[in-house]
């Protein structure tokens, strides 16, 4: 019964921040106005980037743009320190935090003209401040995304170990090994190591192989479940929600039909690609699923920079904002599907326990504090947030007080999803020796494989607890994964350029102002900066890897230091405006604090450490280094503003 009292308290912690504390902002810091023709979407209306928009449809696109892979991946790492720490994060970080920096974000640039944030903080604190911003946004968001299209890539290719869909859902995945006392394992090297009939205990040696299989469990009941990182069946899916957003934004916008029958028309036109993208027949046919026939991951890569420049360059209502509001459907249906299957098996006593420690008492090799703050990044808090609240849905919102649900409201749905993967990747596990075989190390649970495959796999058994199959039940929660993925890959692209065109803006040269100032070079050169990092391949311990991956470990810390920033800005803004600057002042304390905590240990680590890193600790140290410089001019603004 513990999993289903902890869930139900979380969702009444989520209820009580939105209906109080969400409402004491609104009215007692913002004082929001409900009058409509005063925001940014309709004084700068140019049908392009400004445009005024329902907020059922807004709300979907600013929750499909900031619901990416982040929230997926963060919990299913960071509860290897224990459910309880992760759980805390996950909603008492987005109540108190992470609400507050997207519902700020969006307000201040609101009341600046839909202004992005680092031009709202050249307004606030200088043209350095600025300067400083554009460039932490420029590698934040490049880098991002240069990781996406590698993961995006990867899940759409053909899996070269898989002959068919149905090998992709392996039948080992419930399949206990018949004789426990003779249980084998397959090691790297493809040799068996077998338990002589009787034993009690393996030797030392033996449970190493078991545990350290990144992307695999293993234990003596399952001696093998190889999570997925290939989802072919995703591609068709994908491209009709593509194909159906630009015809929804052409009928809608330009024919003037009714969005209810657009809606349902595409959710369930949606629903039946997905399972024809899920038939081996159609699969072969397409040549999706055969490793000869299928785009490689090398071309998977350009065919999504050429999406993402599309997506940035159209008219936001013909293909970005369309396709974000189906996506939004496709979400909503998804949680809805994976908590009535958590509660349906919590309820018959199937999900028992959470099969993990409250707070894991041995060491993995990293400290739960601070880290735990950094690797949850967009389930509680994200700097990224900040980018599309100033970026895109300020310029589409309707009425001021339309901030509140989706910016307020819009993060409590995306905690809900980091709450489902907290439970999907304790609870979701059979039993608490299949957790402890996954969770075991903290190489073994880094990359693709692991980090998706078991939120996968856990809500796959989530959703088997209502009738539906897994193999179904996981195809649909990987278009989900995918399908979100996609969505921050086009509106980050979007946020690229537009950051792009506000450098090329404060040059103060006229012809790169003019050149670079066309979305179409701007977003040229935003794709340019993304394929950097998916396909530049960089020396790192001797070995080449992608750009991208070998700067990854800064990510995590670079998102939760533009997200203090962020907050920054608005506790200034709400200090110049004579507001009381709590409800942002003690979160961004707060979270620079354990950031630059973190980016400290990490920047001694790459240089000092057992595998030293040259180059993590050069970028390292320069991220560190703007961002106390940038906390001396905010220092320097504070005292001018306290003097006047």
């Amino acid at each position: 019964m513990l999993p289903l009292i902890a869930v139900l308290a979380c969702f009444l912690v989520y209820f009580l921040g939105y209906k109080f504390y969400s409402g004491y902002i609104s009215k007692s810091i913002f004082d929001l106005k409900n009058d409509s023709g005063t925001t940014p979407a309709h004084l700068l209306n140019d049908g392009v980037d400004y445009l005024p928009t329902k907020p059922v449809v807004l709300f979907g696109h600013h929750y499909a743009s900031i619901a990416g892979l982040a929230p997926v991946l963060g919990p299913a790492v960071a509860v290897i320190w224990g459910w309880l720490p992760a759980m805390i994060w996950v909603v008492l970080g987005s109540i108190f935090v992470g609400c507050v920096h997207d519902f700020g974000a969006l307000v201040v640039s609101v009341r600046n003209q839909g202004k992005s944030i680092g031009q709202v903080a050249e307004d606030l604190l200088g043209h350095r401040a600025r300067s400083l911003f554009h460039a932490i946004i420029f590698f934040l968001v490049a880098l991002a995304m240069g990781v996406f299209v590698l993961v995006l890539a990867e899940m759409f290719s053909a899996d070269p170990k898989a002959a068919s869909v149905k090998d992709n859902v392996s039948s080992s995945l419930n399949a206990p090994v018949k004789n426990k006392e003779a249980a084998s394992s397959k090691n790297a090297a493809g040799k068996t190591a077998d338990f002589p009939s009787g034993t009690q205990t393996k030797p030392k040696d033996v449970g190493k192989e078991l545990h350290d299989h990144p992307g695999e469990i293993r234990t003596e009941e399952k001696p093998s479940i190889r999570l997925r990182s290939h989802f072919p069946e995703a591609v068709i899916p994908s491209a009709a929600i593509m194909i159906l957003a630009i015809l929804v934004g052409i009928l809608h916008y330009k024919k003037g039909i009714s969005l209810t029958p657009l809606t349902i028309f595409s959710v369930l036109a949606t629903l039946g690609s997905m399972f024809l993208g899920m038939q081996d027949s159609v699969l072969h046919w397409t040549g999706l699923a055969d490793v000869g026939t299928s785009p490689s991951t090398g071309s998977w890569k350009y065919i999504l920079l050429f999406y993402a420049f599309l997506a940035s360059v159209t008219p936001i209502w013909l293909l970005l904002q369309s396709r974000d509001y189906i996506n939004s459907f496709l979400l909503y249906l998804g949680i809805i599907l994976i908590y009535l299957g958590f509660f349906s098996g919590a309820l018959t006593m199937n999900f028992p326990s959470f099969n993990a420690e409250a707070v894991r008492s041995s060491s993995i090799g990293l400290d739960l504090i601070p880290f735990v703050f950094i690797t949850i990044a967009c389930g509680a808090v994200s700097g990224f947030h900040a980018l599309v609240s100033s970026g895109t849905t300020a310029k589409q919102l309707d009425k001021e007080s339309d901030a509140r649900p989706i910016g307020y409201g819009g993060m409590i749905g995306e905690s809900l999803l980091g709450l489902s993967a907290v439970i999907a990747c304790t609870i979701g596990f059979a039993s608490a020796e299949e957790w402890n075989g996954f969770y075991r190390s903290w190489s073994g649970i880094q990359g693709l494989a692991p980090q998706v495959g078991a939120y996968i796999y856990g809500t796959g058994r989530f959703l088997s607890q209502i009738g539906i199959p897994e193999s179904i039940g996981q195809g649909f929660i990987a278009l989900i994964v995918i399908s979100f993925a996609l969505t921050s890959l086009d509106s980050a692209t979007r946020l690229l350029r537009y950051n792009i065109e506000e450098i090329a803006e404060s040059s103060g040269i006229s012809w790169i102002r003019t050149s670079v100032g066309n979305r179409y070079v701007s977003s040229l050169i935003a794709c340019a900066a993304i394929g950097f990092f998916a396909f530049m391949e960089i020396e790192q311990d001797g070995k080449k890897k992608p750009a991208g991956l070998a700067l990854w470990k800064l990510f995590g810390t670079t998102n939760q230091l533009l997200a203090g920033l962020a907050l920054l800005v608005v506790t200034v803004f709400l200090l110049k405006t004579k507001k009381r600057i709590k409800v942002a002042f003690l979160p961004m304390l707060f979270v620079l604090t354990v950031t630059l905590w973190a980016m400290i240990r990490n920047f001694f680590d790459f240089l000092t450490g057992p595998n030293p890193n040259l180059l993590l600790a050069g970028v390292g140290g320069t991220l560190i280094f703007l961002t106390l410089w940038l906390l001396a001019e905010a220092a320097l603004t504070w005292n001018r503003i306290r003097k006047v």
